[in-house]
């Protein structure tokens, strides 16, 4: 009797099979500031909370990218800066014989999905660290996010050009 493998061969459909990897992860800037420390301290109001998040995407070769999730916490006191955090959470995420139309997608809805927590503690440690109660920023829907800007570039283009209309990326700041 005779074994048959159901194994592919090697080298045959692997070598053209979609692949999506995570490089890496890392903290690409953190800064706190504290500019009216120590007198506003002693105020007892409750700080009012403004969060910015935005997604940069920059190409680092033909398959790699780098992904970068910004954030700036601000929180004032009756008007008054009581702590500034700006992060900067990145990865380098890595495309293998992914359709062009799936990557664009990815990289504005999957890789920052994964970077997300990784801000956020960051974010509530260092917040904390400051002698702060930590700020736990909430979930993203990163899918909505990428829609409205896909939307706004779509808006954008047929604009400026009716012909344009019919580009499907979207348009990430840097």
């Amino acid at each position: 009797m005779t074994e048959q493998s159901s194994a592919p061969q090697e080298g045959t459909d692997n070598a053209n099979a979609p692949s999506f990897r995570i490089q890496r992860i890392y903290l690409k800037d953190l800064s706190l500031e504290q500019p009216n420390a120590p007198q506003i301290l002693l105020v007892t109001s409750e700080p009012q909370v403004q969060v910015e998040i935005d997604i940069a995407v920059s190409p680092v070769s033909n398959e790699i990218f780098e992904v970068a999730l910004s954030s700036t916490v601000t929180a004032k006191v009756d008007g008054e800066v009581l702590f500034l955090v700006e992060a900067k959470q990145a990865g380098i995420f890595e495309f293998s014989n992914i359709p062009p139309e799936q990557v664009d997608p990815m990289l504005g809805i999957t890789c920052p999905t994964i970077l997300y927590p990784y801000l956020r503690s960051n974010i509530a440690d260092t917040i904390s660290r400051a002698g702060f109660q930590p700020i736990h920023l909430n979930e993203i829907n990163f899918h909505g996010m990428y829609e409205h800007r896909l939307m706004q570039a779509h808006q954008a283009a047929s604009a400026k050009n009716d012909d344009a209309a019919d580009e499907s990326k979207i348009i990430l700041p840097h």
